[in-house]
């Protein structure tokens, strides 16, 4: 046990959190509008800075107890947090009856807006569970699964995370709080993390009590009907974050990311970190898709409607913040604000009227005619000018805001405008009169940080070669424009700021009513954001279509690609990489890949998994034909790096990643495994792959299994269902430096590899010395003699019959299953499976003695 006074409970504050804690017999399941109507039912318990609170008018629902620590040091009292105590006292905790739950919600900022950190701990039995996904304002992924509550009660805690102003903790306390708690596969997740830190810190002070290391079970479960990626796998994979450069483009996110509006990216975004796994909603999807592509002007329609959107989301969560001081800025924000609702409002009639046949598009063009959209549009009208619009350019933009409302509404406001009307006139008369004066092409120029300037370009002939007057002063020079003030320049500007702030909060006062008014109409804006967003993203998937020839992939119980090829090195190259077919069922659900150095296989092992997720965010795939089976969970080992910050050397981590994978992998996931046990001496790598490789059979998971291991391709001998896949290359003639030359094809091949040297060939290749390279082709070729003389390469007959068997009741199996073909293709389909399996007992039957004539 620790005293609550050996820490302040301001620690706290850094971390941008909401904390509630409710009694589990009285957890929310239903669909209710409000949050507010339902705390007391909750036994709510939150967690706010003071200063945050007052600020968003989010009031503290009871007292700071005194017996949570020392009073804040100087300059932290704003940060202290006010604790709340529900209907049941926290000393009495322990004794309830029923579960008790602890709940921690973090919301990512900046460019992690939109990821969403969450951790339960359950009092009465001690389970974390723990939850990152991302999402949008609307919170569409808030699952009522994994904390037993329900989907509107999170949606409204977490819209009550942005009116607590936190700043972040910093990663390294997040780390040391967690690192004997938590899985290590679930240690980049940083903000699910922070959420289990505050809450195990919240419990410290609550309870006055601390959980021993290692003695808590961890789970982490992502959002309901999606695919599950663990963060080491979206790293190799590159969804998001070139692996070389993270500045790069070259990722799935930008080979997809041809959205217009910045809620389209985002949409994006989540959805490659959390595909979709519900196969109706991925077709409805690509029938959107595909009717876009068909109707060039259904796609140009759209596409110049949402082009026109600013950023919905953030043009709704500042109309709903209510500024605590009513500054200038404030009141220009707000102003400004207001115009972008105006202008987001005028195209929701264009978008509605856009003619679609699909029923997603149906869905939401119905979802546009809600009339609360006409009614907010109806009362602006009222008030704000009808020419006042988003216009591009500063100096437009400070005219819209001050010719927004309506003549005849403030009478003052009309005075201050026509006041600062004469003013701006004054200052282009006067500029006038300088020009004339001094014989010099001067213009009127402005910026939003100089204000109004001169400016004159230096490749008129006018020019004189003198030095410029000395009335003008702050004179710099950018490539041929001259850019200057005067003093009297200087003053006039002063005199239209203080206009201008006049006009403001005028304005500001006549935006406020008429927002107070429409405040009860603004949730409709939640769902255009959603709108917007989700047709951005198809119109970037359909665009995408269009710069490549993309098709549409199917859902079966079969993974089965038809020259297929990687999205992202299609971008990065000059032509099209290399098509490979893949073929992985129920009967051939694991594959082994081999072949030399540097001939494709994880560039293969990362092409599988990237189609697979462009399939179920419902976009079109690289190939030719494309059928998926829908998976749950993928998986890779794939990274070589070490972890400096858990102290992990590369064999360590392969180790732990692999244990992650064994853990929590089931027959719906898929696995990508490439080189396992290369950190360590071959006998040792052999034999834990080999027992890696039996264990992930027995699951039933579409397994792919890169290795330099050729002796792992003997499994196919004892298992059925493993598949010996290889990378061929071609050997060129020596060169005049009596070296051989290699030459990578990237084509996919039946069998194992029977490459040899490989390695040493491509140790040559970097420039080793020759003795060296001499040296170890003549232990290899010891050590490979030894290996020779103790294997028996070649199966036995009965092993090939029994592997044809098996290959041909899997086949009728997935024909029985899957299988549209009419009387006469089926037909000819199972004649050609009855000449295969003829085929494969033949070879079995080689070496067998002929029967003789008689």
């Amino acid at each position: 046990m620790r005293s609550s006074s050996e820490k302040p409970l301001a620690i706290f504050s850094p971390l941008h959190c909401f904390l509630s804690y409710f009694d589990g017999s009285n957890s929310y399941s239903g669909d209710k509008s409000s949050f507010a109507e339902h705390v007391s039912a909750l036994n709510f318990t939150s967690v706010a800075s003071s200063s945050s609170a007052r600020e968003s008018g989010f009031a503290p629902l009871g007292k700071t107890p005194s017996a949570f620590g020392k009073p804040p040091r100087s300059g932290c009292g704003s940060r202290t947090p006010q604790v709340a105590y529900s209907a049941t006292p926290s000393s009495a905790v322990s004794g309830q009856a029923g579960a008790s739950v602890l709940v921690a919600i973090v919301e990512g900022r900046g460019l992690a807006r939109g990821e969403i950190g969450m951790a339960s701990l359950d009092v009465r039995s001690p389970q974390i569970l723990l939850s990152q996904f991302p999402d949008n304002t609307t919170y569409t992924k808030v699952s009522s699964r994994p904390l037993g509550v329900g989907r509107r009660f999170l949606g409204d805690c977490l819209c009550s995370v942005r009116r607590i102003a936190f700043e972040f903790w910093p990663r390294g306390p997040v780390f040391i709080w967690v690192q004997n708690l938590i899985l290590p596969a679930v240690l980049p997740g940083y903000y699910c993390l922070a959420a289990v830190a505050a809450l195990l810190k919240y419990l410290e002070f609550l309870q006055n009590a601390v959980y021993a290391p290692k003695s808590l079970k961890v789970l982490f479960q992502g959002s309901e009907k999606t695919l599950m990626i663990d963060s080491s796998s979206a790293q190799s994979l590159e969804l998001l974050v070139n692996a070389q450069d993270c500045r790069s483009q070259h990722t799935l996110f930008g080979v997809l990311n041809h959205t217009k509006t910045p809620g389209g990216s985002r949409r994006l975004r989540s959805n490659l970190l959390e595909p979709l796994t519900d196969v109706g909603t991925i077709n409805m999807r690509l029938d959107c898709v595909e009717e876009l592509l068909r109707d060039e002007e259904l796609f140009f329609g759209l596409q110049s409607v949402i082009s026109r959107f600013l950023d919905t989301e953030q043009l709704l969560s500042a109309l709903v913040q209510i500024p605590k001081q009513d500054t200038v800025k404030a009141s220009e924000s707000k102003i400004t604000n207001l115009i972008y609702l105006k202008h987001t409002l005028e195209l929701v009639e264009p978008l509605k009227v856009t003619k679609c046949r699909t029923p997603l598009f149906k869905a939401y063009r119905d979802s546009l005619g809600d009339s609360r959209f006409g009614t907010i549009l109806e009362r602006i009208g009222t008030v704000i000018n009808d020419d006042a619009r988003y216009l591009r350019g500063c100096l437009n933009m400070r005219t819209q805001k001050c010719y927004a409302v309506k003549s005849n509404i403030n009478e003052f406001l009309d005075i201050a405008r026509r006041t600062y009307t004469e003013i701006v006139d004054d200052i282009a008369g006067m500029i006038a009169q300088l020009a004339e004066k001094y014989s010099l092409p001067l213009k009127t120029s402005f910026s939003s940080a100089r204000g109004f300037f001169i400016q004159m370009n230096t490749d008129c002939s006018l020019l004189p070669r003198a030095p410029l007057p000395s009335e003008f002063i702050k004179i710099t020079k950018t490539k041929s424009t001259y850019s200057f003030t005067s003093a009297d320049l200087i003053k006039m500007n002063e005199r239209c700021q203080e206009s201008l702030r006049e006009i403001y909060h005028m304005t500001y006062m006549v935006v406020c009513q008429l927002l107070s008014e429409v405040y009860e109409h603004i949730h409709c804006l939640y769902k255009l954001s959603d709108v917007v967003s989700m047709v951005d993203m198809l119109l970037a998937f359909a665009h995408a279509c269009t710069l490549s020839d993309y098709v549409r992939p199917e859902f079966t119980d079969t993974l089965a690609v038809k020259q297929g090829w990687h999205p992202i090195l299609e971008k990065i190259s000059a032509e099209r990489p290399v098509a490979n077919d893949t073929y992985i069922a129920e009967g051939s659900n694991f594959v082994l890949v081999t072949g030399p150095n540097m001939s494709g296989k994880s560039t293969y092992l990362k092409q599988i998994a990237l189609c697979q997720i462009m399939a179920q965010i419902g976009s079109f795939v690289p190939a030719q034909y494309s059928s998926f089976r829908i998976t749950e969970q993928i998986f890779t080992r794939i990274s070589t790096d070490d972890d400096m910050e858990s102290n992990a050397s590369t064999f360590m981590k392969e180790m732990k990643e692999i244990a992650y994978i064994l853990h929590n992998a089931n027959d719906r996931s898929l696995i990508l495994i490439d080189e396992l046990g290369r950190g360590t001496s071959t006998e040792e790598g052999i034999g834990i792959c080999f027992a890696v490789c039996e264990y992930l059979l027995g699951l039933k998971a579409f397994t792919l299994f890169a290795t330099h291991f050729l002796e792992l391709c003997q499994l196919d001998v004892f298992f059925p269902n493993v598949e010996n896949l290889h990378f061929e290359v071609e050997h060129a003639s020596r060169s005049p430096r009596g070296r051989e030359a290699i030459t990578y094809t990237y084509r996919l091949a039946k069998g194992h590899t029977e490459e040899k040297n490989y390695g040493i060939q491509a140790a040559e290749a970097s420039s080793l010395p020759q003795s060296i390279i001499s040296e170890a082709k003549a232990i290899r070729a010891q050590v490979t003699r030894q290996m020779l003389e103790r294997q028996n390469q070649n199966s036995s007959p009965e092993t090939t019959r029994r592997r044809a068997v098996y290959r041909l009741a899997t086949r009728l199996l997935q024909t029985a299953r899957n299988s549209q073909l009419d009387a006469e293709s089926l037909r000819l389909y199972l004649k050609g499976l009855k000449i295969s399996f003829e085929a494969d007992f033949l070879k079995s039957n080689v070496g067998m003695a002929e029967p003789t004539e008689g």
